[in-house]
């Protein structure tokens, strides 16, 4: 089976709604996402429209790369953000550097494992560092070890940044982050 690789488009907002609230239908959503499925399904069509404005094929802020089958059936959505050195991030943490930000990624179940995960993040890297990215980072919670496995198979490493969860006082996100000194040729 082949699959197209590529950024998501304007006009395409109600697949990308409907992909998203599939994610938050995920066993693990309340560990990978900050919004639940009854957030997210309550707004309008204008969020959605907007939203993928935001992210879509020729934005120089974010990208959101998806993963279509065959059929045209979307398998699989990862999105990169580019922050500036000198902002501040959602969690209110300094920016230091250029860098990428990895977020909203997700492969339906049933296409788990053939590495298609693998080539999503391939394209956002890519993405990423055409844009002048000085790392590329994500933020993962402490309980979610299938995200943290596969995000160290693809070369992230802790950083040692701990970010509180304001809704779950008892969990923690964990901050992995790329630098070009850890990709590997090849990889």
């Amino acid at each position: 089976m082949s699959y197209v690789i590529r950024s998501v488009r304007v006009e395409e907002w109600a697949a990308a709604r409907e992909l998203r609230l599939l994610a938050l239908r995920d066993p693990v959503a309340h560990l990978a996402f900050l919004e639940s499925y009854e957030e997210a399904v309550a707004k309008p069509e204008s969020f959605w429209r907007e939203r993928t404005a935001r992210v879509a094929e020729g934005a120089q802020g974010a990208q959101q790369v998806i993963a279509e089958g065959p059929d045209g059936e979307w398998v699989g959505t990862v999105t990169v953000l580019l922050e500036e050195a000198g902002s501040r991030d959602w969690a209110g943490f300094p920016v230091e550097r250029r860098q990428g930000h990895v977020v909203g990624v997700f492969v339906r179940p049933e296409y788990r494992g053939i590495g298609l995960t693998e080539v999503l993040f391939d394209a956002a890297l890519e993405w990423a560092w055409g844009r002048g990215a000085e790392r590329v980072r994500l933020i993962v919670h402490e309980d979610n070890g299938r995200a943290q496995t596969f995000y160290r198979r693809a070369g992230f490493v802790p950083s040692g940044v701990i970010v509180p969860l304001a809704a779950d006082p008892d969990g923690r996100e964990l901050e992995f982050v790329l630098e070009p000194a850890h990709i590997q040729p090849g990889g």
